[in-house]
């Protein structure tokens, strides 16, 4: 029995044709051109800064324009001068004397004779303490030593006529003797009560409570109707003595000497008092003892410097900086500080030649002025140093001495091209 093919059967389907190779490989060449277009219009849309500096390095590298050129710097002729030699420090501000004011006897406060923070001099009246008790005190102390100074009259006047009947025989030599006691005994009475009432006069005297030393009063410590004593632990008032005023501070022992060497020799040494910032003087003035012994702890001794405070810039525990000038070097090679490099084999400046080309040069330096170092040895006056535009320099390199913008170049560079900006910038 014979089967039929059906006529949808697989075997009955005509065959597709095998697509030929060379189109395959064009779709796909098609395919990577299309991605290598959309990453490189990607790659120049959004990093055009990136291929010009490509650009241009690649042709630095091949020569182009910027090879060996002269660096632009900014120099400065070296001069001689003087050259002050400071000691620096932080002190503090202490009053030149201070004292707290406690009442010398116990009683009810009545006035109040003072506003606080007031300038005051010795002597004048700060609080009364109510007299009357002391008053009281002093009238009895009078009135017995009146008493006894009475009897001591009656009792020398006994004592003349006694020594006037014992020479008749009327009366015994005892009773001489007895009188004569009597006299000494009552002596003594009289000189005890005269102690009384001065000790009653000086507590009237303590009932006015007035300042031991001149200065400037603090904040008060107790109020009109209080009950005072002289034991108080706080006292009444605190006076702060600022004209002058002291500053205390601390220096390394390795500065010692130097300092001691002036001492020595009779001179006196200027001190300046400087806020935190070291920008404003706060007030001069000169040292005016130094301690017996250098801490141990810490390796320093303490200093202290008086100052006049006539502006009152100084106020009690006030922290400062201190600048002591400890000499003065005369005709010293003054180097601009900015000048000054430093590499492994030590402290060094780049010195301008006559033919415009640099040379490192080590030098030794000395003490330092504010924007100046003294020279000790390296360099001389009249030699032209490099002091800005120093770190992009090598031994021997060309440079071209520029001078500094002012501010209507500065103006001038800023309003110009992308291309002026960079040049002044590096010249700077």
């Amino acid at each position: 029995m014979s089967i039929e093919p059906q006529p949808n059967s697989p075997s009955n389907l005509p065959s597709k044709a095998p697509q030929p190779a060379w189109k395959r490989w064009a779709k796909w060449a098609l395919f990577v051109l299309i991605v290598v277009l959309i990453i490189g219009f990607t790659w120049r849309h959004f990093h055009p800064a990136g291929a010009a500096n490509k650009a241009a390095g690649g042709q630095g590298k091949r020569g182009g324009p910027g090879m060996n050129q002269p660096m632009p710097v900014q120099t400065k002729v070296l001069t001689s001068g003087d050259l002050n030699v400071y000691i620096e420090a932080l002190g503090s501000v202490v009053p030149r004397s201070s004292v707290t004011v406690h009442p010398r006897v116990d009683g009810e406060l009545i006035s109040v004779n003072f506003n606080e923070g007031q300038i005051v001099k010795k002597g004048d009246l700060l609080l009364q303490i109510d007299p009357r008790p002391y008053q009281v005190a002093l009238t009895q102390a009078e009135g017995q030593l009146a008493r006894d100074q009475a009897q001591l009259i009656g009792a020398r006047q006994d004592l003349v006529r006694y020594q006037s009947l014992v020479k008749q025989g009327s009366v015994s030599q005892q009773q001489v003797d007895q009188q004569q006691a009597l006299v000494k005994q009552y002596e003594g009475t009289v000189k005890s009560d005269q102690g009384q009432v001065d000790s009653a006069r000086l507590n009237l005297t303590y009932s006015r409570v007035t300042a031991p030393v001149s200065g400037r009063l603090g904040l008060r410590q107790v109020d009109v109707g209080n009950i005072v004593h002289a034991s108080d632990a706080n006292g009444v008032v605190v006076i702060n003595q600022f004209q002058p005023i002291n500053v205390t501070y601390s220096i390394p022992e390795d500065n010692v000497q130097s300092v001691l060497k002036q001492v020595h020799n009779g001179k006196t040494l200027s001190v300046d008092a400087l806020d935190r910032a070291q920008k404003n003087k706060l007030d001069s003035g000169v040292l005016k003892s130094l301690d017996n012994g250098i801490d141990a702890t810490t390796g320093t001794l303490k200093l202290k410097a008086e100052f006049a405070n006539t502006s009152e810039n100084l106020y009690p525990n006030q922290f400062v900086n201190v600048r002591m000038l400890v000499e003065t070097q005369h005709d010293v090679t003054l180097l601009p500080s900015a000048a000054i490099q430093r590499g492994a084999k030590g402290t060094f400046v780049f010195v301008v030649n006559g033919d415009s080309t640099v040379e490192a040069r080590p030098v030794t330096l000395g003490s330092v002025d504010g924007d100046n170092t003294g020279v000790i040895s390296g360099v001389k006056a009249g030699e032209q140093v490099v002091f800005d535009g120093a770190d992009k320099l090598k031994d021997g390199g060309k440079v071209k001495v520029i001078q500094p913008q002012t501010g209507g170049e500065a103006q001038g560079a800023a309003g110009g091209g992308a291309h002026h900006g960079h040049r002044h910038q590096t010249a700077s």
